[in-house]
């Protein structure tokens, strides 16, 4: 397709320089220029409300007025911005105020690696100990789970357009069913043991199990907490490493820190990136039990795995768990979310809607092929950001910073209703 005129279109540049590679830029046609809270403008002044909350990775807003000050205040220091992993007293300071806040008080004793800046780093430096603990290659992953697009990573993930996009096959994993894969009757942790101990099934005992509490791109899909709590027993029956990926739905999104914190259970290995960094800044975190640190220095490491501006955000931005406030409002602000989304899906029967999700992390599929997809599209040219999940984007998503006010909810819930009558119009005129 020929590039048109720079002087009749705003994404010239991007399209004449950019790579096919671009994604969200084409749900989202414009130029951004400046973010404050929950609140998007363009390059042509327009506001739009953001629903979206960089996939996750925006849990407190942008530009949190106590994090940018923070940020301000070392860089006029001149505080060191890279490090690797030499000690910096950015890193120091990260280090014992998550200790501080958010170990200690939950009874944990986790080690902290920085694997590199982002999720899938988290996601291969788990798996690579999981491999080392254990000498095992195997790991156990669910139906529709992403874990990131690094081929250890891809190798655990279900969607099949990203697995493809590899090019060399993806080995050493097994996929099981996903709680409510197989229906609500059936517990699936019971079929996955029942495989490990059935020797004609063709399943080797694993090193780990990757799994999402809350699968944030294969459709909302939630786990039970009784299931986390049956598959937490079963590993431990079977000497099998637990990795949770909390990635997308922890640092709140669920209302407790942790997406797993209900379920009672401790993971041998947790992965965090996207909102750990509190401002948006690049930094993922492996956690572990401290018997399975056995590292050797330098085995696996990275050039920018220690992002210090994103340390000294990362530190403040725990000063939102010091206290249960945050908590307990996302909990509440999570009922507004499922009350509006249960009343579109009885208001409009049209839509086939299922609600699904949970916490801040909620939203509808939709039967009819490509209505999703239709209904973020209007979204957005109303002024809201909303992007779809699922493996045919069967769902859409409402995934708002955690600080968002209830007016800031009820003027994006009154778009998607706008939104959803228009693209059920566009649906019955065609």
């Amino acid at each position: 397709m020929p590039v048109l005129e720079h002087t009749t279109n705003p994404l010239f540049t991007f399209e004449k320089l950019e790579s096919e590679v671009r994604s969200y830029v084409r749900s989202f046609p414009t130029v951004f220029t400046k973010g404050k809270g929950y609140k998007l403008w363009d390059a042509e002044g327009r506001e739009y409300i953001d629903f979206f909350a960089g996939a996750g990775a925006l849990n407190y807003g942008h530009n949190d007025p106590k994090m940018k000050q923070k940020l301000i205040d070392y860089l006029m220091a001149d505080g060191v911005a890279h490090s690797l992993d030499m000690a910096t007293s950015a890193k120091e300071a990260f280090l014992n105020r998550f200790n501080d806040v958010i170990l200690k008080p939950r009874g944990l004793t986790y080690k902290v690696m920085f694997p590199g800046p982002t999720g899938t780093n988290s996601v291969e430096s788990a798996l690579k100990l999981a491999r080392k603990a254990t000498g095992r290659e195997k790991i156990v992953c669910f139906t529709n789970g992403f874990h990131g697009m690094t081929l250890g990573a891809l190798a655990v993930t279900g969607n099949k357009a990203k697995r493809d996009g590899a090019g060399v096959p993806l080995h050493h994993s097994v996929v099981m069913p996903f709680d409510g894969y197989l229906g609500e009757d059936v517990n699936t942790v019971e079929v996955f043991e029942k495989m490990l101990e059935d020797s004609g099934s063709g399943i080797d005992l694993p090193a780990a199990v990757i799994v999402e509490t809350l699968q944030g791109e294969g459709g909302l899909n939630a786990s039970r907490m009784e299931w986390l709590k049956d598959l937490s027993d079963m590993c431990k029956r079977k000497d099998i490493l637990m990795i949770i990926d909390d990635i997308q739905a922890g640092c709140g999104r669920t209302g407790t820190f942790f997406s797993f914190e209900e379920a009672g259970i401790q993971p041998d290995i947790i992965c965090l990136s996207k909102s750990i960094g509190g401002f948006g800044l690049p930094l993922a975190i492996t956690l572990f039990k401290p018997e399975l640190d056995l590292w050797n220095p330098g085995e696996h490491n990275g050039t920018f795995r220690g992002n210090n501006l994103a340390f000294v955000a990362a530190a403040e931005a725990l000063s939102y768990w010091e206290t249960d406030g945050l908590e307990k409002e996302v909990k509440r602000k999570s009922g507004l979310i499922r009350a509006f989304l249960e009343k579109v899906a009885a208001e409009y029967p049209a839509l086939e809607a299922k609600v699904k999700g949970r916490g801040f992390m909620q939203g509808i599929a939709t039967s009819p092929e490509g209505l999703s997809e239709r209904i973020c599209a209007q979204a957005f040219a109303r002024g809201l950001i909303m992007e779809t999940s699922g493996p045919s984007s069967e769902v859409m998503k409402i995934m708002p910073p955690l600080t968002i006010d209830d007016a800031g909810l009820e003027k994006g819930f009154a778009i998607i209703e706008q939104s959803i009558k228009a693209a059920l119009e566009e649906e019955t005129g065609k």
